[in-house]
């Protein structure tokens, strides 16, 4: 079974993209759950990681059929919402909520139209009040929670895997502050991602493999 992840430099997180045919994990929640799972369940799945930095949902919809269709994965896993908001502080080239809906919408329709037996896992985006994200707090927190409600609102109306993640941060952040699971308030650290793929590997056995 292959399983694909697509996302921004949450998933990215620093793989090789000049690796040739070696498709290169990265250092995240991607290479934790391989390593998980591969040794969990040896030799029954693949897991290629397509994450770019500083993609928004308009991005990974330009780039689906080359790295994702053409690969022919049987779960995708995406990430994606943060920064569609953060792009639109810094640079004022995000995207709002109701094209970030329309686009998601699109990416998921056309997906089924090519494989209709996939498993989708949709990730909810997540932030967290730190050093990227406080001068802005009210915005990244308003509208990466509207974009979250998109990727829910989508993922029941197409029978997609919704993983809930932002709640998951917010108690986090009661037992530690913010920048110890997001680093500046968007990237995970070590333990950030170790969140991550627990929540996918809890999400992936009980909707994937014990389905």
């Amino acid at each position: 079974m292959k399983v694909l992840f697509l996302g921004d430099s949450i998933t990215d997180t620093g793989r090789n993209t000049n690796s040739g045919s070696t498709i290169s994990i990265g250092q995240g929640y991607a290479m934790l759950i391989d390593g998980r799972l591969s040794v969990k369940y040896p030799g029954e799945f693949i897991f290629e990681n397509f994450g770019i930095s500083g993609n928004r949902v308009v991005d990974i919809y330009a780039r689906i059929k080359a790295d994702c269709w053409n690969r022919n994965p049987d779960v995708l896993s995406l990430l994606i919402g943060v920064n569609d908001v953060w792009h639109e502080v810094g640079s004022q080239n995000g995207v709002d909520a109701k094209r970030f809906e329309n686009v998601y919408r699109m990416l998921v329709c056309d997906t089924f139209e090519r494989f209709p037996n996939m498993k989708f896992i949709a990730m909810e985006p997540f932030v967290l009040r730190a050093a990227a994200t406080d001068a802005a707090w009210d915005i990244f927190a308003s509208e990466t929670a509207l974009r979250g409600a998109v990727v829910k609102k989508i993922a029941e109306e197409n029978g997609l895997i919704f993983l809930p993640l932002q709640k998951m941060f917010d108690d986090a952040c009661k037992i530690r502050p913010a920048d110890y699971w997001l680093a500046d308030g968007v990237h995970p650290t070590p333990a950030g991602h170790q969140l991550i793929a627990d929540a996918w590997i809890d999400a992936f056995e009980k909707n994937v493999i014990n389905k």
